[in-house]
């Protein structure tokens, strides 16, 4: 039976976000579920771990204008559900991608007004009929800024993706902190990333007091993957890490059905 998800992946710097969800939504697409990425990171790594293309502009920014008092609002005849629709791109696996668009050599300013539509479809998204029975699956940048500024509202599970290492722990200890304090209804998957000792999964179970959703072994495929500019399910589809990740979408999916 498919069910609807509602998730986001998060974690310290160089964790393995990016691989885990771009992996975890193809998974979940090759099962038969309409996927929704959302990349909220102004570095392409989602679009990167999908084998996805990165646009030259990000699309959204046409999704967005300045209004008479400056403020930034959708063009007329937008709104999340239209964006989506109009701006999303294709991804491998029929995954659908969202982004918010790239930094540039200027910085942010260029690709405001699409940071702008992002943020505004994302709060807007809610529990739109039209996405009713889809998954819904953002990454989140680095450490727990956007956690603690409300990107994922759409979220009803944190996927926290940790390394057995004191500074990726102490990151998902405040990441895990502040999304309870926003809501503490929340549900926490933890994935300890990048196990190279039988002692490491526990290790951050005990430290963050949550059970282990799934153990994913350090890999050589994923540094391969990277160097080719692959992504690891077209470069390595039989490598342990999506092997893992297959585990997680298992567990995903036991978790939603209600």
């Amino acid at each position: 039976m498919l069910v609807d998800m509602r998730l986001a992946v998060v974690g310290k710097g160089g964790a393995g976000k990016s691989v885990i969800a771009a992996t975890l939504a193809r998974t979940l697409a090759r099962r038969g579920h309409r996927v929704l990425a959302l990349d909220s990171d102004p570095l392409p790594g989602l679009s990167l771990s999908l084998g996805a293309d990165v646009p030259a502009e990000p699309p959204l920014l046409a999704a967005a204008e300045r209004g008479e008092n400056n403020r930034w609002r959708f063009i007329h005849g937008v709104g999340p559900v239209r964006a989506i629709q109009r701006y999303a791109t294709d991804a491998p696996d029929g995954v659908r991608l969202l982004q918010i668009g790239k930094v540039t050599r200027e910085g942010m300013a260029p690709v405001m007004a699409a940071t702008q539509a992002f943020y505004m479809t994302i709060h807007g998204l809610g529990r739109a009929a039209t996405f009713h029975d889809w998954v819904i699956l953002g990454d989140l940048p680095a450490g727990p800024r956007q956690t603690a500024f409300d990107w994922a509202p759409y979220a009803e599970r944190y996927v926290l993706v940790v390394e057995p290492t004191w500074q990726s722990m102490l990151t998902a200890r405040r990441i895990t902190r502040i999304a309870r304090a926003a809501r503490a209804e929340v549900e926490m998957s933890l994935v300890v990333n990048k196990v190279a000792g039988e002692q490491d999964a526990p290790r951050v179970a005990d430290f963050l007091d949550l059970p282990v959703a799934v153990a994913v072994p350090v890999d050589e495929g994923v540094r391969s993957a990277e160097r080719a500019g692959a992504a690891l399910l077209d470069h390595a589809p039989d490598s342990p890490v999506v092997r893992a990740v297959e585990r997680l979408a298992d567990h995903l999916e036991g978790s939603s059905i209600h």
